[in-house]
């Protein structure tokens, strides 16, 4: 068989060679690598976040192991000095931008939503990764300790990170909110940290639609009551404008739905600027908003994104927008095949089989009934003896 079927370079198949290229010209230092490029570099830095590689001499050791893997991928050795100048040298937005054309490369195929209104539907969150202070100066967070954030638009339509941006600890959600461009009509899910009334207006006046929980300290005046079906578990369904200090940052009226949670008994209550759809629908559309915490709880498990190999900000963000590619990767394999299998299997099943020389779906198919084998075996003895 080829060697260029082995599952690593199917998988860095799915992005085209000249797009890269594209991506490494615009994204150039002014200097040209004599023999690690950025093609060479990617290699290796997806081979870590697929092994999940403990450390950086780690990673080279294992990926050096594999030479002539390498050369049938375009790739080849590297010293662990001249892998760890890269990472610290070579913009991170390289990846950035890399992650933003794969993401566009898998909305073809993904499913959608499991709502049935047409808009785009959109969780917003940030999770902490923690540092050492001591090894991550440059990230301090609070006095004895560091911390990097990582705020991400999740897609809801397939679960994909559309939008990641990494920032210090100390960067508010509402400060990177702002800078995020949504498609018209589109829904965005967010908690109550992200309370700012003047994004809440920007956002209306877009014509983008969100879901918040509402602080429990909020001011505001009842314009209008609606019934509401208290079998469905709301509690009530009002037109409000806010009041107070900050009232007049968001001068358009607001939807505030109350819901209880019949499993849990806990009340909740929610802001949206939507008025059509139904009182039920926002309270599902910020339960669906757990998805981007799942998510978080993904990717720090089974990625590496809380130990890094190298201790700069651009090699951690460098390999925080790695891990993000890999899971894009992992994502349209999944999605291309339709296999049913969770993405937490098909990684640890690829860390095997990484360099095993057969299709995507063949490492998947289920074993072969082993009593038929046994049954033929036994027949064949009777037929010598």
């Amino acid at each position: 068989m080829a060697h260029s079927n082995t599952l690593f370079n199917n998988m860095l198949k799915i992005i085209p060679r000249h797009e890269f290229s594209t991506l490494e010209k615009r994204h150039g230092t002014g200097r040209k690598a004599r023999s690690f490029d950025r093609w060479n570099q990617f290699v290796h830095l997806m081979f870590m976040q697929l092994t999940s590689r403990s450390s950086l001499r780690d990673g080279i050791r294992s990926i050096t192991s594999r030479a002539k893997s390498l050369y049938h991928l375009g790739s080849k050795p590297v010293s662990l000095s001249t892998f760890a100048d890269a990472n610290a040298k070579r913009p991170s937005s390289f990846y950035e931008e890399l992650f933003q054309k794969l993401y566009g490369k898998c909305q073809p195929i993904v499913p959608k939503h499991k709502f049935k209104f047409k808009n785009k539907l959109y969780s917003m969150d940030a999770t902490v990764v923690d540092l050492a202070l001591s090894v991550f100066p440059w990230a301090a967070f609070r006095k004895t300790k560091a911390a990097v954030k990582i705020h991400t638009v999740l897609d809801n339509s397939g679960y994909l990170p559309s939008f990641v941006s990494i920032s210090d600890g100390k960067t508010h959600e509402t400060k990177i909110a702002k800078s995020i461009n949504l498609p018209k009509g589109s829904i965005v899910a967010v908690d109550k940290a992200y309370t700012d009334y003047k994004w809440f207006s920007s956002l209306n006046e877009k014509g983008i639609f969100f879901v918040i929980r509402q602080k429990t300290n909020a001011v505001y005046k009842v314009i209008k009551r609606q019934n509401v079906n208290k079998k469905q578990g709301l509690t009530s369904d009002q037109t409000i404008s806010l009041s107070g200090v900050r009232g007049s940052d968001c001068a358009y009226p607001l939807r505030r739905i109350g819901y209880r949670d019949p499993k849990t008994k806990k009340h909740y209550v929610f802001l949206t600027n939507n008025f059509k759809l139904s009182a039920k629908t926002i309270a599902d559309i910020y339960k669906e908003r757990w998805q981007i915490e799942i998510f978080f709880r993904w990717i720090k498990q089974n990625l590496k994104i809380k130990a890094f190999i190298g201790n700069s900000q651009n090699a951690v963000m460098t390999q925080i927008y790695v891990a993000m590619i890999a899971y894009l990767l992992l994502s349209y394999l999944k999605f291309l095949s339709a296999i049913d299998v969770t993405l937490q299997n098909m990684i640890r099943i690829l860390q095997l089989n990484l360099f095993r020389k057969c299709s995507f779906r063949e490492l998947f198919e289920p074993p072969p009934d082993l009593s038929i084998i046994n049954n033929d075996s036994k027949q064949l003895k009777l037929a010598w003896a």
